[in-house]
């Protein structure tokens, strides 16, 4: 496929920038709805983790474990949803949020990044739930972009937008590149001559970007890119 297709199946507003687990701050701990609708006010896409409960429900957290964002020990794996409602509460204060909700807060007024997390090699299980709440939920294909570092999620998530998330310690993967529309580099990798092959086919973000000189570095073989602690106005003035 074409890269100027590729990039039809995409809101421009992607390439605009990603908020990093939403727009958080020293307010908003990252993945929660406040997080998500600072992301909103402002206008731009945000990036999030799902992970999928002992009872086969979507949850959203970076983590498999609690612990960091809730200051309370738990893998989400290994608990029910209803378990984890009753006895964890981000450190602003809010619940956990569910999938379900997040995407009743967005109502797609700006379009995501949807990252699948697996844990102990429940990629087949999460991809499953996964795919089921996009056909029930997601009304403009254009709004959702999926990523995973799993090759094996990736895969069986069909009709969006996959991107391929590659990183230095697991390098390998670039290998699969060819099975995705799309590349989610880690930033000292988007230089590689492997990916700059890629992406005269193909769109590449690059994650995490924190500082300015990140920015210049990147810019010129990236598309976009999913930053955190910087102003929204830093990231659009380097991207068109």
């Amino acid at each position: 496929m074409a890269k100027n297709k590729i990039l039809a199946k995409l809101n421009p507003l992607f390439f605009s920038g990603i908020a990093h687990r939403g727009l958080w701050n020293a307010e908003f701990t990252e993945n929660g709805l406040k997080a998500f609708q600072n992301a909103i006010d402002h206008h731009l896409a945000f990036e999030y983790d799902i992970h999928l409960t002992k009872d086969g429900q979507l949850l959203v957290c970076h983590d498999d474990n609690l612990k960091r964002t809730t200051g309370k020990e738990g893998i989400i794996e290994e608990l029910s949803l209803a378990e984890i409602k009753a006895n964890y509460h981000l450190l602003d204060g809010e619940e956990v949020p569910t999938f379900h909700e997040l995407l009743s807060l967005n109502h797609e007024q700006v379009p995501m990044v949807c990252e699948l997390k697996v844990h102990q090699g429940n990629y087949k299980a999460l991809a499953q739930a996964a795919q089921a709440a996009f056909k029930k939920e997601i009304k403009d294909k254009k709004n959702l972009w999926v990523i995973s570092f799993d090759p094996r999620a990736l895969l069986r998530i069909h009709g969006y937008v996959r991107g391929l998330l590659v990183c230095k310690e697991h390098l390998w993967t670039l290998k699969l590149r060819n099975l995705y529309e799309s590349l989610d580099m880690e930033d000292t990798l988007v230089a590689e001559p492997r990916v700059i092959r890629y992406r005269k086919k193909h769109p590449i973000n690059t994650w995490t970007i924190e500082k300015s000189e990140q920015i210049a570095a990147v810019r010129p073989f990236v598309d976009t890119m999913t930053f955190q602690k910087l102003a929204p106005e830093e990231i659009h003035k380097a991207l068109p």
